[in-house]
């Protein structure tokens, strides 16, 4: 069980962050519930990712040090997820791989546009 309801980031171009996060999501099942003009939503079947411009109006910016772990279904996601970011205007901030901090853990971590960390992780062996 989850202790979140959903997660939100912030954006300044809600179109562009439209095309990132419907290409990057989708390998990893989540598609996107709904849109409002400030904001969208991604889910499976409820709220789990928003992407939205500030609503104090100010410029979005990212969190130095903070990341947001998404849940592959397998280690071909993980790899789909990452080649979907860079494909889509993300950056790598870590390829594909095992990770030495737990047994069969396969992960990737990319950037949005914003500087917004991700990653996704596998933790079934191959």
């Amino acid at each position: 069980m989850s202790v979140f309801t959903h997660v939100s980031v912030g954006t300044n171009d809600v179109e562009q962050s439209r095309g990132f996060y419907d290409a990057v999501l989708a390998p990893l099942g989540l598609k996107r519930l709904f849109d409002a003009e400030t904001m969208s939503v991604w889910g499976v079947d409820r709220p789990a990712i928003m992407v939205t411009k500030p609503a104090n109006g100010g410029e979005a910016t990212h969190a130095n040090g903070g990341t947001i772990g998404l849940v592959a279904p397998s280690r071909a996601a993980v790899d789909a997820f990452h080649a979907a970011a860079l494909g889509n205007g993300g950056t790598c901030d870590g390829p594909p791989g095992l990770r030495a901090f737990a047994p069969n853990a396969y992960g990737a971590y990319v950037r949005d546009s914003v500087g917004n960390k991700f990653c996704a992780y596998c933790y079934a062996p191959e």
